[in-house]
């Protein structure tokens, strides 16, 4: 029996497949986050990530490549500092961080491989969520200046302290934000289980 014909298909989809797959930015942490039954899914777009390890530190993305870029105008205005071109095309790639304002100018003067072997320390947040030194409050801000169309993901890994989650939600509810969602693993429902 001649296989050619099937041997073709089968590498024409595995082409289609591989030309069309999305792949996933390097993430700034890695975040084991609590397993849950919710139907919901966070949206693919317009999104904001925040995110928390293990350790308690708190690390920032947003979706788009111009939203960061604009994002990291804003910032920059706001700060009186200035960005180049190359630094603003290494922000553009990162899908997450987690430096401070004061130390994200040589993070980004680093190359790709150098910034990647860097133990990020987190963005600095504070328990009242608006004092000068939490500098989420002002990601956060810039961000949806960027984009008002922004939507907001809190991923916390299951082993983080709930302190740090809460100085997250003050962040958040200092500058009126109440409603986001939870980014959490999927787990099979229990039997009988509906989704009202």
């Amino acid at each position: 029996m001649d296989m050619t014909a099937m041997c073709d298909v089968a590498f024409l989809l595995l082409t289609f497949f591989i030309l069309t797959a999305q792949f996933r930015s390097q993430e700034a942490a890695a975040v084991d986050p609590p397993t849950s039954i919710s139907g919901i899914k966070v949206p693919d777009k317009d999104i904001m990530t925040i995110a928390l390890d293990k350790e308690g530190k708190v690390y920032f993305g947003i979706d788009n490549q111009n939203n960061r870029i604009a994002m990291l105008d804003n910032i920059a205005a706001a700060k009186g500092l200035s960005f180049n071109d190359k630094e603003k095309k290494a922000f553009a790639l990162m899908a997450s961080f987690g430096v401070p304002i004061a130390q994200l100018k040589s993070f980004l003067s680093l190359d790709n491989e150098q910034r990647m072997k860097v133990k990020q320390p987190g963005i600095p947040v504070d328990s009242t969520g608006a004092a000068n030194e939490n500098e989420l409050k002002d990601w956060v801000f810039n961000a949806r200046k960027a984009n008002p169309q922004l939507r907001i993901a809190v991923k916390g890994d299951s082993y983080s302290k709930f302190p740090n989650f809460k100085n997250v939600l003050s962040t958040l509810q200092a500058q009126n934000i109440n409603k986001f969602n939870l980014i959490t693993g999927t787990e099979a429902p229990p039997a009988g289980w509906t989704n009202d």
